[in-house]
């Protein structure tokens, strides 16, 4: 993922720092030399007494060599740390990008159904978290390649003096590593089984302060409630995290001891060797300052190597997102979309049951759904019409039985090309914080240029007369998530929400409670719009409002998931079913 990002980042990170990993015992190395030649020069019988008599003597020269190559050696490190710290920081944000990216694209092949799933919601929280979050990581890998290697240049020093202190050293800080990735295993699996309570804990936090609810926290005097949730849960993690915690601080401090213990046996051997003259002044400063360089390197790889397997824990969260199928696929030789559709959907004998619910939304559906018809759906709430529209949008696929079009399984068909003859806009639409113009072009995005089109969808809505009151027109920001942005009262958004079905010019217009915000005059007016623009087109309407459900040419009155009635308005009220009964109850409410 990361060659992916930058192939050019990630291969002059991998140099740079392939470089940088030889230069600290390069440093050292040459500080060796450097005392053991003063030690040399300080021996000599009759050593110059000036600073030029060393140098016209050539006693300096070797001297000030090697005083200059260290000197060299410092600032190339210097140099080369702060290029590899840019190079880093441009590719950390290439690959959160890419990551980003990556997520998107994966959660967009998804299906509706796993979007409704609790569990999948904690899943996605996670993997979102990675994708984000969790860029430090890769400053940890590479860093750890470069640590690496000098730790084996340091090492070969070491073990050609010898090789027990290498031996000491590991025996010495391998409970360090043991203990922080057990710690780091206990962290993850708290964090991993809370996160229903931390997304519960980050939704009472935006609750609580966001202009979405502002008016109902301070009608309902909402605040200390969502405060005292807030803190119950905040305090739930804490005791939690501060178990672990005290128990890492304890096992650290004795695993740090025993670090320590066998650093300094390892320097008592060395310094009693220089003693015994088998090393030199130079030997010493080399093994001891090698020593203790490959001490640090070491408690921080092995730190790192069990913080990089704590962060590999939660990044099986991404790559588990990133393994997540759809189940709802085009097939792998699909038909052509018809175009234009010449005979209509036809539901047979039609159920579907939501993934872990008991109870059938719709069974045992049978109606058709005629090319150029306009069908209105009525029932009370829970009957089934909003699950009737998303299985006609192949948004789920049915539990049993089968939908055509025109004749065929809609299975058979491309997915997206399905997807792209229908325009639906449900009552639960989205509010985009985007330009008013944006707000309607997202009914056909790929036209998001078309300025004529996007004007044309907001006539038809009825939208115009809201967009030319907006100090920016079409170009206005609407939404009060960002600045300069103007929030819309409920009718106007729900014109520019049917102003984006009109924008998607679809052969299939499915409108789900349109005009619940509209009022009287409004909701006239767009229903009389709406029923000049579909003469030509496929439409199905739900609606609760009578006055509305009226103008379509077939009404299905759905009770219990089934088709209880069928026909027009003036053949249902004569009927004196269900749907007379509901119309009664709304016609007193005129009286």
């Amino acid at each position: 993922m990361v060659w992916a990002a930058s192939p050019s980042l990630a291969l002059s990170s991998a140099v740079l720092r392939l470089i940088r990993a030889v230069l600290p015992v390069a440093a050292l190395w040459m500080g060796k030399l450097i005392i053991d030649e003063v030690v040399r020069l300080s021996a000599l019988q009759s050593p110059p007494d000036t600073l030029g008599g060393w140098w016209s003597g050539g006693e300096a020269q070797l001297l000030a060599l090697y005083v200059l190559t260290e000197l060299g050696l410092a600032i190339l490190s210097d140099l080369l740390g702060r290029v590899t710290g840019l190079v880093d920081s441009l590719l950390s944000e290439r690959l959160t990008v890419s990551m980003s990216i990556r997520l998107m694209d994966h959660a967009a092949t998804l299906d509706l159904a796993q979007f409704e799933d609790a569990g999948f919601q904690d899943r996605l929280e996670r993997a979102r978290r990675q994708a984000s979050g969790r860029m430090t990581l890769l400053g940890q890998i590479l860093g750890q390649m470069q640590d690496l290697v000098t730790v084996l240049t340091f090492a070969a020093g070491l073990f050609a003096y010898n090789p027990w202190l290498i031996l000491l050293l590991v025996i010495a800080l391998v409970p360090a590593f043991l203990g922080e990735a057990h710690f780091n295993a206990r962290s993850y699996s708290l964090d991993y089984r809370r996160t229903p309570e931390r997304r519960e804990l980050d939704y009472v936090r935006q609750t609580a302060a966001s202009v979405d609810t502002a008016k109902e926290v301070k009608i309902f005097g909402l605040n200390g409630f969502l405060r005292d949730r807030y803190l119950d849960l905040s305090l739930g993690f804490y005791a939690a995290n501060r178990e672990i915690a005290r128990a890492r601080a304890a096992w650290g401090a004795l695993f740090a001891g025993l670090g320590t213990l066998g650093y300094y046996l390892a320097y008592a051997w060395i310094v009693l060797a220089t003693l015994r003259g088998d090393l030199t002044i130079g030997d010493l400063t080399f093994l001891a300052g090698s020593f203790l360089r490959l001490r640090g390197l070491f408690e921080g790889l092995l730190t790192s190597f069990s913080s990089t397997a704590a962060q590999a824990l939660y990044l099986e969260d991404l790559f588990g997102f990133f393994d997540t199928r759809p189940e709802i696929l085009p097939p792998a030789s699909p038909r052509p979309v018809p175009s234009p559709i010449r005979e209509g959907f036809v539901f047979e004998d039609v159920g579907f049951r939501y993934p872990g619910a008991e109870r059938w939304a719709v069974r045992h559906l049978d109606f058709t759904l005629r090319a150029g018809e306009t069908l209105a759906l009525v029932g009370e709430n829970g009957a089934g019409k909003t699950t009737l529209v998303k299985l006609l949008a192949r948004l789920y696929d049915p539990t049993e039985g089968r939908i055509l079009l025109d004749g065929q399984d809609l299975r058979d068909y491309d997915l997206d090309a399905l997807r792209s003859k229908i325009g639906v806009i449900f009552q639960d639409f989205v509010r985009y914080n985007l330009t008013a113009g944006d707000n309607i072009a997202v009914g056909r995005i790929n036209a998001r240029a078309d300025r004529t089109r996007v004007e044309a969808a907001a006539r038809k809505s009825l939208a115009d007369a809201v967009i030319e009151r907006l100090p920016g027109g079409y170009d206005q920001m609407v939404g009060k998530r960002f600045r300069n942005g103007m929030e819309l009262s409920g009718g106007e958004w729900q014109k520019v929400a049917i102003a984006r079905a009109y924008m998607r010019d679809a052969e299939v217009l499915i409108l789900d409670e349109p005009t619940a915000a509209l009022d009287a005059r409004s909701e006239f007016e767009v229903f009389q719009r709406f029923k000049e623009l579909s003469a030509a087109r496929t439409a199905v309407l739900i609606s609760h409002r009578f006055s509305s459900v009226r103008m379509a040419d077939r009404i299905l009155v759905l009770e219990g998931g089934r088709v209880e009635a069928s026909g027009t308005h003036e053949e249902l009220l004569a009927q004196g079913g269900r749907y007379a009964e509901l119309f009664e109850l709304q016609a007193a409410g005129y009286r």
